[in-house]
């Protein structure tokens, strides 16, 4: 039987895990399988062309929330032009109901981690055994059982792409607007084994490493050990790790100060610092811990720190957003990632709907329109305050000069009016040069702030000078003779930009 392993990544830069522990585990059948990787940025006629070259009798589809439109439309190309081409979906967007994207025209559907199940029901096929139920229901495979994808990796992933890795599934927590807390625990895969998959990585030249799971730091003994296999490197590489932002003990502590700059980032999911709105959605908050934690991570390491905060949750209005903001800005500088909430099949988010007003779009992402604590007006304001947010702060190409915006005053309540007043200038988020941005930032300090203009200068030279050998931006060249020595000294020692 012929089987085709594909799916649309979100960039070229990624790779499908998923994909590769399919055929990791297709035993017999894998000899007759390939995997074949596009983007969504492909021309989906040209994708469903260059899949049907080898004549698949099986297509089988990883379905997420960035790619299941695309999804969608290729499946509709792939039944006109091959109808006999039987077509197998996976993934988070097909593992819960409801389905609300039109995905009929596939023949079957395996839910949830799809290693056992999707090989039983290939293996069925090419036994001409044709299951009636076209939905394969949830399976959860022994961890320790399943065969590692590391291998499949090819080199030009290696090379080119970021290479996705696990320990664990699942996580002990229940955020309602979260998948993983549809897992009913934890569950670890053997260490010794996949750090040996790792160590022949490391050969082969890996040197981006993304782990996917979602509680890295949960088990300290475990993640001990993934840390020292990388501390035991000399070569630049590259971790990342989504951890939980209360669960440092001393002896993690010791081990991530000893990283060097630019080889660690922890993603942290902090999406409110509100008790009685993180009490709505079942998330557990611990803010003495959190503090500490990201205080000593801010202030004694050299971990790149990247903190997320959830516009829209139930209950949570923009004051009280806007007071998570500034206690997030006053405590790091790290980046932080504002996100619309969205709600995702599966989840029991849904229970806040009548009581809270949530209206949500039935469109990927799915995301929040309005609340009764939001407008839909708001939530268009606030998409905009984080595209604006991420172009200059979360950048780091304004390290300095941002910050003149708001001083000793409210981060959010300066932000609010800078990005409204930006929006004005542009009527788009989109492609605006870093130039323009600048020259916007600039405008708006000196003419709507009212500030220096000698000092807005020097603090955005400072920013724009960073990188050796720009070019002064011609708005600020009439000032550059006021860029003090000092001032250019001074920025080498800067905060590192925030990748």
């Amino acid at each position: 039987m012929n089987l085709t392993l594909t799916t649309l990544n979100s960039r070229y830069t990624h790779s499908s895990i998923g994909l590769r522990y399919i055929y990791a585990n297709l035993h017999e059948l894998q000899k007759d399988t390939q995997i074949l990787e596009f983007s969504i940025n492909d021309a989906l006629q040209t994708v469903a062309e260059k899949l049907l070259t080898n004549k698949p009798q099986v297509l089988a589809l990883g379905v997420y929330i960035w790619n299941v439109r695309e999804t969608a439309e290729l499946i509709h190309i792939l039944k006109k032009v091959s109808p006999e081409t039987l077509i197998i979906l996976g993934g988070p967007e097909v593992s819960y109901l409801p389905f609300r994207v039109n995905l009929d025209k596939a023949d079957y559907i395996v839910q949830g981690e799809g290693e056992v199940s999707f090989y039983e029901l290939c293996k069925s096929i090419k036994n001409g055994i044709s299951p009636q139920e076209k939905i394969i229901k949830m399976t959860s495979p022994n961890l320790k059982d399943l065969v590692l994808p590391y291998q499949f990796y090819t080199d030009e992933d290696i090379q080119n792409r970021y290479i996705y890795v696990e320990i664990s599934r699942g996580c002990p927590f229940e955020c309602e607007f979260c998948l993983s807390s549809m897992d009913e625990k934890v569950r670890a895969f053997n260490l010794d084994d996949v750090l040996e998959e790792f160590t022949k990585l490391w050969h082969r030249g890996a040197r981006n490493f993304k782990f996917v799971d979602r509680t890295f730091n949960l088990n300290i003994k475990s993640a001990k050990r993934i840390l020292d296999f990388f501390l035991e490197k000399e070569e630049t590489y590259f971790a990342h790790f989504e951890v939980i932002p209360d669960h440092f003990p001393e002896s993690l502590r010791e081990k991530i100060k000893q990283f060097p700059p630019g080889a660690l980032q922890l993603e942290i999911g902090i999406q409110t610092l509100n008790l009685e709105v993180a009490n709505n959605i079942s998330r557990q908050l611990k803010l003495d811990k959190i503090q500490e934690n990201i205080s000593f991570l801010e202030n004694e390491t050299d971990a790149h720190i990247h903190l997320d905060l959830i516009v829209g949750l139930p209950g949570e209005s923009l004051e009280s957003f806007g007071e998570n903001l500034d206690a997030l800005v006053k405590l790091s500088s790290c980046e932080i990632q504002i996100g619309i909430l969205k709600k995702l099949s599966g989840t029991h988010i849904d229970r806040h709907d009548i009581e809270y007003g949530m209206i949500y779009s039935d469109i990927p992402p799915y995301d929040i329109l309005k609340n009764n604590e939001l407008s839909f007006d708001d939530i268009q304001i606030m998409k905009r305050f984080a595209r604006f947010w991420d172009l200059t702060y979360n950048s780091g190409n304004f390290k300095s000069s941002i910050k003149l915006l708001w001083g000793e005053e409210s981060v959010y309540e300066n932000f609010y009016l800078f990005s409204a007043w930006i929006y004005t200038q542009t009527d788009s988020t989109w492609k605006i040069s870093l130039q323009r941005l600048g020259e916007l930032l600039f405008t708006y300090l000196c003419e709507e702030k009212s500030l220096e203009v000698s000092l807005a200068a020097n603090s955005m030279l400072e920013d724009m000078m960073k990188l050796k050998g720009r070019a002064i931006p011609a708005y600020l060249k009439p000032h550059s003779e006021n860029f003090t020595q000092n001032a250019k000294q001074g920025s080498a020692g800067f905060n590192k930009r925030q990748n």
